[in-house]
């Protein structure tokens, strides 16, 4: 299931309410150059590495649509989806299709993110042929029977209960609708009380039908397989798709300028502010001076410039971060913090005189080769796993970077210049911010707690 909008440092690598982003620090370079476009006989085509180091196989897969192809009017139906391939398929009913998952120590799973269906798959390599076969079967027969759809649907009603009165949840669905609206975008990939209710088992059916298709199909897969045996488990494993996906096209849009504020009143002992605003796409040649830059601002280090003046210098929070986001149609830049009640004005006065002063004045050279020193450094240790880098590579080809990014990648990162950064930063921050507080009102901090009742669910 796709959990709740969580905005914690880890949400510099995934919005929880299904805003993909890139893993953006590759693996050493020795594993790019064992990187292969793979395509099989029956023309499915894959990013490979082949790594015997260990006998396991991970596999990292997408297809378009995700949570933008939900009707309007039924947000959650691809989380749902994503909640069910794997409760019975084929001639396999839930507890038979698990019994077999767990006997293997096969793992499996799906999930509806913002633009993409996404799967994952991993496995010894001994065990890869029922893997697959499992997958398959996932994929092109799934049941959905009701038992298994009212138990997965209560799972998700119970979460979406919780997130009622989860401040990080709130906040990121409520800066979400502010900045897109009636647009995709703009509503919840996880659904809502009053929609999930409602999706049918041939909503579910439609869904697949729709969505997943070889045409947006994306692959990654790094480990212990040889190409020719590789590229026969994909004709078994995906070969009996559509040919082509049925989408509802979704338009570009633009993230709701600035300033604008929202606050959601909720009896929590911390404060939660998020802010933001419109970003900047993967493919504008600014693109790596805005995320260099940015990390200076906000990176989520313990010397980014918001860590200093908002932790260090006031003590205001204990941590705050800000990332960029960026999907098919559009891209933000999203941070967070939590503090008291009676410090929230405090800390987003603190933030946003940060954010004006690096648009209005730009970095420092020795932030910016500090800066490019750590994103050209960190790379080293990021994605030590095949895993991890499985789903770097399936992200660098649904960003339609080339094979070889991994390679040019620092090149890319030692090209910014100041002018460029100071430019950008001016572009992303010299408007403002989109903030939305949850919390208690300040002159209720003190008050008991009883005092303060609750948002009605939305």
């Amino acid at each position: 299931m796709t959990p709740p909008v969580v905005f914690t440092r880890r949400a510099a690598l995934a919005l929880g309410a299904g805003l993909a982003i890139a893993p953006f620090a590759p693996k050493p370079a020795h594993a790019a150059s064992k990187i292969q476009r793979l395509v099989s006989p029956g023309g499915i085509e894959a990013w490979f590495v082949q790594d015997a180091t260990v006998p396991l196989i991970a596999m990292q897969y997408a297809f378009m649509g995700g949570a933008a192809q939900d009707p309007a009017d039924k947000p959650g139906i691809g989380n749902l989806v994503g909640d069910l391939l794997d409760e019975g398929s084929g001639d396999l009913d839930s507890k038979t299709f698990h019994e077999r998952l767990d006997r293997r120590a096969i793992e499996l799973s799906f999930n509806s993110s913002r633009d993409h269906f996404r799967g994952s798959l991993r496995m010894l390599e001994g065990n890869k042929d029922e893997a697959f076969d499992l997958l398959r079967m996932s994929l092109t027969s799934p049941h959905f029977d009701s038992a298994d759809v009212e138990r997965i649907r209560s799972q998700v009603i119970s979460n979406l209960q919780s997130e009622t009165t989860s401040p990080t949840a709130l906040a990121g669905h409520k800066f979400l609708e502010m900045a897109y609206g009636d647009h995709p975008y703009g509503r919840p990939s996880d659904g809502t009380l009053e929609s999930v209710p409602r999706i049918t088992v041939a909503d579910l059916r439609d869904y697949v039908r729709r969505v997943l298709a070889k045409d947006t199909l994306r692959i990654a897969v790094v480990g212990d397989v040889d190409p020719d045996a590789l590229g026969k488990l994909l004709d078994r494993t995906f070969g009996s798709l559509p040919a082509k996906a049925s989408l509802t096209p979704v338009a570009d849009v633009e993230a709701a300028k600035p300033p604008q504020r929202a606050f959601i009143p909720l009896d929590v002992p911390q404060t939660v502010v998020t802010f933001g605003g419109p970003g900047i796409r993967r493919h504008d040649p600014n693109f790596m001076a805005a995320y260099v830059v940015n990390h200076i601002l906000g990176g989520g280090t313990l010397s980014s410039r918001l860590y200093r003046e908002v932790r260090e210098k006031r003590g205001l929070a204990y941590s705050v971060y800000e990332a960029l986001l960026w999907m098919e149609h559009s891209a933000l830049f999203i941070g967070n913090t939590g503090t008291r009640a009676d410090r929230t004005g405090e800390t987003i006065e603190a933030i946003s005189k940060e954010v004006r002063r690096m648009a209005e004045d730009g970095p420092t050279q020795k932030e910016l080769d500090e800066a490019k020193s750590y994103l050209k450094g960190s790379q080293m240790l990021a994605l030590d796993t095949s895993s991890k880098l499985a789903s770097a590579m399936l992200q660098y080809q649904l960003d339609q970077l080339p094979i070889d990014y991994i390679e040019k990648r620092n090149a890319i990162v030692d090209a910014v210049t100041l002018d460029q950064a100071s430019a950008v930063a001016k572009q992303l921050w010299g408007q403002g911010l989109l903030t939305v507080i949850v919390g208690r009102a300040p002159q209720a901090a003190v008050q008991p707690a009883a005092a303060t009742s609750l948002p009605k669910a939305n």
